[in-house]
């Protein structure tokens, strides 16, 4: 007797109850946006640049203590953070965002040695390890966090291109769009403007561009990329995570992976569209989520376990690296259900009665 885990057949009101889901949404982005605007997020050394030292302790030591040595010791308050499993007793310490440190940061060694000094002489020479040391210096870093925004906004538009293009037969409105939106940001960036609000700027008049232009398919891609992110984003903002590379770098996979389950049910949806034009736009869009269900669970939840692995055993390291990925991948999955596929309706010309000016982009591509 083979077991499965969705019964072919199943028909959940998934368009019927969306104000629900949508409202849970929203609730949770305007939680997340609050914590990210009022509480702010924690730069790691990637992007504030600094010195980063990874110091492992014999004893038991406190935050508080590894502030006070380095503060006896002259130097720059530093932001303190357990590592490892509790007992370890180890600390990443971290030293930015200082005009006096920025001067010293062209001397990595001295640097490092002046913390490395205070530490043992506060310590005990036997009783501090040094496990690691890293320095990024404050230009590269502001450099490194605008290449990274960007990397995240030219994939929201790559994925403009291709959803409109795919589903909307739209290959030529969109890269001419793309392209202005691309020389707009290039000539605002000549004139000073910061990078990070520009892209920020940019994405609100991408959201409204496809709008006015009727990109629906794209537009609730984009909307549940954007949902993604930001309930990523702020949740790492609750917990005072650092945003690294490593974190950008899960980001753009959320991207991918959440556009893929857009994209299958965008399909089936585009399927039922072309069969039965004179049907209801929700039913064929609910039928539709339906028919992929089975495969989004299941896909969602063999990636939720490798990932949850990754977090559980892969090292400390790798920690905030794979929970991105299990929230991404969490809200992604939601997303492509609860938030891609009810923004069709929406924005979407539901189909008349005699199949003619219905929704959008029927044709097979």
């Amino acid at each position: 007797m083979s077991f499965e885990l969705i019964k072919p057949g199943i028909n959940i009101n998934f368009m019927g109850k969306r104000y629900i889901f949508l409202g849970l949404s929203v609730a949770v982005m305007c939680i997340c946006l609050g914590a990210i605007a009022f509480k702010g997020l924690t730069m790691g050394i990637d992007f504030a640049g600094g010195l980063l030292i990874q110091a492992r302790f014999t004893e038991q030591v406190t935050p508080d203590n590894i502030r006070q040595a380095l503060d006896e010791a002259g130097l720059p308050t530093p932001s303190v953070q357990g590592f490892g499993e509790d007992g370890d007793n180890e600390y990443l310490i971290n030293l930015q965002g200082d005009e006096e440190l920025e001067s010293d940061v062209a001397r990595e060694s001295t640097l490092n040695q002046r913390v490395t000094d205070s530490l043992m002489s506060f310590f005990g020479e036997d009783k501090v390890e040094i496990r690691r040391v890293e320095m990024v210096g404050p230009r590269v870093g502001q450099d490194l966090r605008q290449k990274a925004m960007s990397a995240l906004y030219y994939s929201i538009l790559m994925i403009l291109i291709y959803i409109s293009g795919r589903f909307e037969h739209k290959w030529g409105t969109s890269a001419v769009l793309v392209g202005a939106l691309l020389g707009a940001l290039y000539v605002a960036s000549l004139l000073g403007i910061s990078m990070v609000y520009l892209i920020i700027l940019a994405v609100v008049v991408t959201v409204i561009l496809c709008y006015t232009l009727k990109f629906e398919y794209a537009l609730g891609a984009i909307l549940a990329l954007l949902h993604d992110v930001i309930i990523t984003v702020g949740v790492f903002a609750l917990l005072d995570k650092e945003i690294t590379l490593s974190f950008v770098a899960a980001i753009l996979t959320i991207a991918g992976y959440s556009l893929n389950d857009t994209i299958i049910i965008y399909d089936r949806i585009r399927e039922h569209v072309q069969k039965s034009r004179k049907g209801d736009y929700a039913e064929i869009i609910n039928r539709s989520v339906n028919e992929t269900l089975s495969r989004t669970v299941l896909t969602s939840g063999s990636t939720l376990m490798v990932v949850l692995a990754l977090y559980l055993f892969g090292g400390a390291v790798n920690q905030d690296f794979a929970l991105a990925l299990l929230i991404g991948i969490g809200v992604g999955t939601w997303s492509s259900i609860f938030v891609s596929a009810p923004a069709l309706l929406f924005w979407s010309r539901p189909p008349k009665a005699d199949g003619t000016n219905g929704a959008p982009a029927a044709s097979a591509a």
